[in-house]
């Protein structure tokens, strides 16, 4: 295995080179009991692709898939990608405008879908999209309108073809992974083999993976933490994964128990989630030692580990630029701490964010990356060339996130700079929940932002400032409205009436006095009220 990218760094080659290599070895077990060997996704992927070839998937089309994790994503992924196709994985818990946003974007041709989420794609139009097929998983449901349906257990059954298998470069873009939006609609991340290689080859590098480590997945695979960093990851050290449909707090621990899990990965509150259980005698009698938590509290790090006899270690990325800083396993746990840069493939700069110029050791500037070695960092932002050349000037990747640099080359991150607000492990676009509450009955106009609340880990709560056409709408069904349009996720909890919204001259709205207000006498609060849209996905 190279330390360098070469002709060998596709996901395509890593599967073929695995195969060979451990062959009837466990490469994932489901928490369904499904299971599928280093073999399997060889083999399995190979007919797949000469069923998608009988679909008439062709190299460049876009295959969206709308599923839990589970083996039939993963083969299907495979599989799309030796068509020379892109495999397209969207947020379970997209609907209305949100799904929509994406599926005019991506225009698929082909939309696998779990027979559970099938109805999200009611609550949209998929006029004038060039759907042709519905691919489903599971249970009998109707395909998406206009499409033919396609059980995905009849694509299991088609005969490999050899030359429906197409070669891959390192350079070919085998994935579409969507980014929140923060000043606009959420984009459409271009993702090419050697840097989708490259997200699980570093982390695994900087954990000390090796074949006799057995890694925990509990995060979604339409998120490259789940995907790349985790799964890629067992991949390419040969090392099994045990896969979950979704984190549980109250079972996290008996389930890395079960499996014998040496590694894992949390998001967000996530690990605080964790900490934040009754503590229990057996807390420490587990074979986990390493947990990538990104963020660490100050307050709880160092106990995370004696509680549980782990090391914590963090990391600094994002879909776009990868991952250029992970911690060092030789280093004390640090809030905000994400480690050394990743130089050999990486160059990071604090920079001050209205001249681009580097700002001197702990000073706190904007993070700036490229990269040093090919196609091991996005290729753009699909369809929108202007947010591509927005987020590259002066030939850096702009981040949008606030951090500073010590003497000893370690990143900490401190905030965000871009108008996104974290929640519940997800980023989300402020733009796109305006955009919902803009079209309800009785709102004029709306502005939303992110509040932070106590113990909530560095993550926020969504608020809504809306100027009423008219009598005030009751707060309650505006949440109502929110959350048949929306993740349950984005739902604010937060609704404040205002007369008017501050704007700048060019007409953006002027958000931090909204900010630094946060909750006031006048702020309705959704679970005060005891209303029941939205709600934690982390549950």
């Amino acid at each position: 295995m190279s330390d360098q990218p070469d002709s060998s760094w596709t996901l395509l080659d890593a599967v073929r080179r695995q195969a060979a290599r451990y062959g009837d070895r466990v490469l994932c077990t489901f928490g369904d009991g499904d299971r599928l060997t280093f073999r399997e996704l060889e083999t399995e992927s190979d007919r797949l692709a000469s069923a998608f070839a009988e679909l008439g998937v062709e190299p460049g089309d876009r295959v969206m898939a709308l599923a839990f994790n589970c083996k039939a994503f993963l083969l299907a992924m495979i599989a799309v990608q030796k068509r020379g196709a892109i495999f397209v994985p969207i947020n379970t818990e997209l609907k209305g405008a949100f799904l929509e946003h994406q599926v005019r974007n991506i225009e698929p041709r082909v939309i696998i879908v779990e027979a559970e989420l099938r109805p999200a794609f009611d609550t949209i139009s998929v006029s004038g999209v060039p759907i042709e097929t519905t691919v489903l998983i599971g249970e009998a449901a109707p395909p998406v309108a206009g499409t033919r349906l396609v059980p995905f257990a009849d694509l299991d059954r088609a005969v490999a073809r050899p030359e429906d298998v197409l070669p891959a470069a390192p350079s070919d873009i085998c994935m579409i992974l969507f980014t929140s939006g923060t000043t606009g609609p959420s984009k459409g991340v271009l993702m090419p083999h050697a840097h989708c290689y490259l997200f699980g080859f570093g982390a695994g590098r900087a954990m000390a993976m090796g074949e006799d480590d057995q890694m925990y997945v509990c995060m979604p695979f339409f998120h490259a933490m789940g995907l790349l960093l985790q799964f890629v990851s067992c991949l390419i050290y040969g090392a099994p994964a045990h896969v979950v449909r979704r984190f549980s707090a109250s079972a996290w621990l008996d389930d890395v128990r079960a499996c014998a899990a040496t590694l894992t990965y949390a998001l967000g509150v996530i690990p605080e989630f964790i900490f934040r259980q009754p503590s229990r005698p057996e807390d420490p009698d587990n074979r986990l030692r390493v947990v990538v938590a990104v963020p660490v509290g100050e307050e709880w790090g160092a106990a995370f580990e004696r509680r549980f006899d782990l090391r914590l270690m963090q990391a600094y990325g994002m879909t776009e630029c990868n991952i250029p800083a992970l911690g060092d396993l030789e280093d004390p746990v640090m809030a905000g701490c994400a480690g050394p840069i990743i130089d050999d493939f990486f160059e990071v700069r604090v920079a001050d964010p209205d001249t681009d110029l580097p700002l001197p050791t702990n000073e706190t500037g904007e993070i700036l990356v490229r990269p040093k070695q090919p196609s091991c960092f996005m290729a753009g932002y699909f369809r929108m060339p202007e947010r591509t050349v927005e987020s590259w000037r002066n030939l850096w990747f702009h981040t949008g996130d606030a951090g500073r640099m010590d003497e000893s080359g370690r990143l900490f991150f401190i905030d965000r700079i871009k108008d996104c607000i974290r929640r519940r492990g997800e980023n989300i676009s402020a733009f796109e929940i305006e955009q919902v509450l803009n079209g309800s009955p009785g709102v004029a106009e709306s502005a939303v932002v992110g509040i932070r609340t106590p113990g909530a880990g560095g993550e926020e709560e969504v608020k809504a400032c809306i100027v009423a056409e008219g009598a005030a709408p009751d707060p309650a069904v505006l949440i109502d409205w929110c959350a048949a349009r929306m993740p349950r996720y984005a739902v604010p909890r937060y609704v404040e009436f205002v007369a008017a919204l501050e704007k700048t001259a060019t007409g953006k709205h002027r958000k931090q006095a909204l900010r630094d207000a946060g909750v006031t006498a006048a702020t309705w609060d959704r679970d005060a009220a005891g209303a029941p849209a939205g709600g934690s996905t982390a549950a």
